[in-house]
């Protein structure tokens, strides 16, 4: 099946997303790391304090022009060939992190990194056609069909779970939790997006969709969601490494995303079976490349720490540790390395 040229623009404002989003993790934890000690309350227990700062609203405006050109991207290609190519947001965030915050890249995760441009490349070529849509009521209909009510359902029910079950009982010792509600509410929002972005397209070609109803209710999903989102993807970012949260994230964002638009959208209508299978592969290629870089990266951490220091007692850690990291008041004549212990561990979690 050819390339088209609405793909091919879809796959350069998503390239040029993944960039800015990159980025734009780098900036917001140095931002949310600054606001944290200044204010000595970090976003992960609660605190607000990074609104006032201004390194955190840099971080912010630049993923939101990433998010800008990714929905603008949702318009013109479908989510099955946008979605994967986020691969690149955690090659930018884990290199940046690299070199900006010291969480050093280990050599397996570069092959991770590689695994991940040759999967999406695989999936570019592969990538089905947008099917037309002729108005945002073609789309309702889309999103009322019994099969994706039946994934809303279970996403709401799930992010409920999670918010007031798992949230305030493990949320702060498991990345699942904070990544899990970001990654449902995301494959919502995206569909969202999608509509939304679409029915825009269609009203500046002249026919005008914000007349209806659907158009509106769209935009107030997607607001609903991206806050969701936000506020749970600061509280892991706080919580846990960037180079653990980035890449869960995108694992598990980008599968629910592609679950939610083959049902909703119907993607592979129309495709060959080997040409599924094939994109398929090209995603199990991205999404290991992702988890090397995650496990690896973890690995050497741990492996690090190990070599370095020895290990450390659970009395002594907590004498010397608080949350992710914080220092506490301790003896520096019986625990002179303190500041590097802590720095550390930090590292670990």
């Amino acid at each position: 099946m050819g390339f088209s040229e609405d793909n091919m623009k879809g796959v350069v404002l998503a390239l040029l997303s993944s960039g800015f989003i990159g980025a734009s993790f780098i900036i917001k934890k140095k931002g949310l790391r600054k606001a944290a000690a200044t204010s000595g309350v970090r976003a992960g227990v609660g605190g607000y304090s990074y609104l006032v700062e201004p390194l955190w609203w840099l971080g912010m405006i630049t993923m939101i022009v990433g998010e800008v050109a990714n929905f603008v991207a949702y318009a013109f290609a479908p989510a099955v060939l946008v979605t994967p190519l986020g691969a690149l947001s955690i090659i930018v965030s884990a290199v940046l992190a690299h070199f900006i915050l010291k969480e050093r890249l280990h050599k397996l995760g570069i092959l991770g990194c590689v695994m991940c441009i040759a999967g999406s490349i695989i999936i570019v070529i592969h990538a089905p056609q947008e099917h037309a849509i002729t108005s945002v009521q073609e789309i309702w209909s889309m999103a009322t069909q019994p099969a994706f009510l039946l994934y809303v359902g279970s996403v709401i029910v799930l992010v409920f779970i999670l918010v007031f079950h798992f949230a305030p009982r493990c949320g702060h010792t498991d990345v699942l939790v904070f990544t899990g509600i970001c990654s449902l509410m995301g494959s919502l929002s995206v569909m969202s997006v999608k509509a939304l972005g679409t029915s825009l397209k269609l009203t500046f070609e002249g026919k005008n969709q914000l007349i209806y109803s659907e158009t509106w209710f769209f935009l107030l999903v997607v607001a609903t969601c991206v806050i969701t989102q936000m506020n749970y993807l600061n509280k892991a970012l706080d919580t846990f490494n960037t180079a653990i949260v980035s890449p869960i994230y995108y694992v598990m964002f980008t599968t629910l995303t592609i679950l939610a638009s083959v049902i909703m959208f119907k993607d592979w209508d129309g495709q060959s079976g080997g040409t599924i299978m094939t994109e398929i592969c090209g995603f199990i290629v991205v999404l290991s490349g992702t988890i090397l870089l995650h496990s690896t990266k973890d690995f050497e951490r741990s492996s690090s720490f190990r070599g370095s220091y020895g290990p450390v007692s659970p009395s002594l850690s907590t004498r010397l540790c608080s949350g992710n990291g914080e220092l506490l008041k301790c003896n520096e004549e019986d625990v002179p390395p303190s500041e590097d212990i802590c720095f550390r561990r930090q590292e670990l979690y």
